[in-house]
């Protein structure tokens, strides 16, 4: 079965699966009975496990089934199709804790991350970008979304970003970028500052990756301040990269490639 435009819900057998310590349910099947909440399109699964490739998420989805812990159907998606504002302002369910194997995957990326930012300024999650398809696009055609509420901040972003050669859009809150979301075609990247005057970044992100629209998005997270807390936060929740205030033009192209998997212009 594909996982195109598919929403997946947990039945009570799946809801006892995954509330249950029997060692005999696989990790692999917690995780993705864990990220299952009510009604869940498949690339939010995608989204949220893009350490996996798509063929074995596909496969697995397909096992779950057939034990009977899910269920399946083709998708309509129409509210959150339509409806960028009501998603992004209702409260998200608590989030999901995360199993043993996967906080010790996580701690040792917060380590790999705060040593790349202390010496280089960047870090991109490898298990972001190891199943990502490589965007084939030009700078000259990809759309880079900044989101930051800071005007000197923004001013410099837009113009690295732009000298690169890279199109630029901007947003200064959440309300601009909700604006955004809603009415424009979806950028091909988007830098997110952590701190916002109406809200909160990561919040954001959390919420772009319940989105199956935007689930698969590559986001970029922005901020002064990389402690281990906040890192640990952004990887858990799904962010493809980190940079850290301030940066140059060089920097944030090298890593807006990379995230996409552009090829060198």
């Amino acid at each position: 079965m594909t996982l195109k435009d598919r929403m997946y819900r947990r039945t009570e057998s799946g809801d006892e699966a995954f509330a249950s310590i029997d060692v005999a349910i696989p990790s692999d099947y917690r995780r993705i009975l864990g990220l299952i909440h009510e009604d869940t399109h498949s690339d939010v699964i995608r989204g949220c496990l893009r350490q996996y490739p798509d063929i074995l998420l596909s496969e697995w989805l397909d096992e779950l089934e057939e034990l009977g812990y899910i269920t399946s159907r083709l998708s309509a998606d129409t509210t959150q199709r339509l409806d960028f504002t009501v998603f992004f302002q209702r409260e998200l369910s608590v989030a999901t804790p995360l199993l043993l194997d996967d906080l010790a995957h996580i701690e040792r990326q917060v380590h790999a991350a705060g040593r790349a930012l202390y010496h280089k300024g960047a870090f991109l999650s490898p298990d972001r970008l190891e199943h990502r398809e490589p965007l084939h696009k030009g700078p000259e055609d990809t759309t880079v979304l900044i989101v930051e509420d800071d005007p000197d901040q923004l001013a410099l972003a837009d113009l690295r970003v732009t000298t690169a050669g890279y199109r630029v859009r901007v947003a200064r809150n959440i309300a601009e970028l909700v604006e955004e979301l809603r009415t424009r075609q979806h950028p091909d990247v988007m830098l997110l500052d952590v701190m916002l005057p109406d809200g909160d970044g990561f919040e954001t992100l959390a919420s772009l990756r319940r989105h199956s629209m935007l689930a698969l998005l590559p986001v970029i997270m922005l901020t002064v301040v990389a402690g281990t807390d906040n890192i640990r936060r952004g990887l858990a929740l799904g962010a493809d990269g980190y940079i850290t205030k301030p940066y140059s033009k060089n920097l944030l192209a090298e890593t807006i490639r990379a995230v996409l998997k552009q090829s060198p212009s």
